[in-house]
């Protein structure tokens, strides 16, 4: 059973293959894992944002979670959840119901609809702490979901519930982080946002990045060279990859179709769909796209 030290290092959010007509294509998702694995990933979240988590169906949410959950057993790989749902009793069905699956790790998206009050979000983030025993990664992405957590907020988490961790995306996100160690000393915090803050979040005490999953490989040398003493190194390759993050990031829903189209392009699913509102991508995306595959030897 893991623990909250247990997550770190590179966490991708899966993306999730459909066919050409939209319907979700499993075989691809199979072979995503498979591939996935191979990286040297640490663990592997389903259901993120990246996951167009919002456009799936439940049957199709339920079929996915199994798959994932069965396809990397054994793999030495935390298979991390997102409970995302709004209602805290729906949340809590779902987390429990995801930790007798068998999932290793939750995250949680705290509720943002019609703008809940501190007391409501505090509500629902410790009734799910409070009904799995597994680590929950407690999601902070104001910027996609309008939901403002102050570090004292979040630190009073981080005192009520060792099994929790602590995704941190709020853009800059550095400063916030130092803020809420400071508070929480004790807490694990991993960095989401595709990495573009990640080795300043190393610096300033975080144990890992969440990025999208369709250049794993990228995250994972830059990770494996911090550990290793190499920030040099580390810095080179990450000053390589940030122009493109930084780009990409400018819209959530364009990162999205990116990632998607990588995938696609690296021949490890069969379309690049992404289930309607999306991004559609320009010639000069796609020229971008295969410049960037070559530059990174995928």
């Amino acid at each position: 059973m893991y623990s909250s030290s247990d997550i770190c290092g590179v966490n991708p959010i899966a993306a999730l293959p459909f066919t050409a007509q939209g319907e979700p294509d499993y075989a691809s998702f199979n072979r995503l894992l498979s591939h996935l694995a191979d990286t040297g990933i640490q663990g592997l979240t389903l259901f993120g944002i990246a996951s167009e988590f919002p456009k799936l169906e439940d049957c199709e949410r339920l079929r996915l979670a199994d798959q994932f959950l069965s396809t990397l057993s054994g793999s030495g790989i935390f298979r991390a959840m997102s409970v995302t749902d709004h209602s805290t009793e729906v949340a809590v069905k779902r987390a429990r119901d995801y930790q007798k699956r068998g999932a290793d790790a939750l995250m949680l998206l705290p509720p943002f609809f019609l703008q809940p009050d501190a007391a409501a979000i505090s509500h629902h983030i410790f009734s799910v702490l409070e009904a799995v025993d597994i680590p929950v990664m407690v999601q902070y992405a104001p910027g996609e979901t309008g939901l403002s957590i102050t570090p004292e907020q979040l630190s009073e988490v981080a005192a009520r519930y060792p099994h929790a961790v602590f995704k941190i995306e709020c853009n800059p996100p550095v400063e916030y982080t130092r803020e809420f160690l400071q508070r929480a000393p004790q807490a694990s915090v991993l960095n989401g946002y595709a990495g573009l803050y990640m080795l300043q979040m190393l610096a300033a005490g975080g144990k890992g990045v969440m990025p999208g999953c369709s250049f794993s490989e990228i995250y994972v040398q830059i990770y494996r060279l911090c550990q290793a003493g190499k920030s040099q190194e580390a810095q080179e390759l990450h000053g390589k990859l940030l122009p493109w993050i930084r780009r990409w990031m400018t819209h959530c829903e364009y990162i999205i179709q990116v990632e998607k189209t990588i995938l696609y392009k690296r021949g490890i699913i069969a379309t690049d769909y992404c289930r309607h509102p999306g991004w559609t991508l320009t010639t000069e995306d796609h020229q971008a796209i295969d410049t960037f595959i070559t530059d990174f030897s995928l």
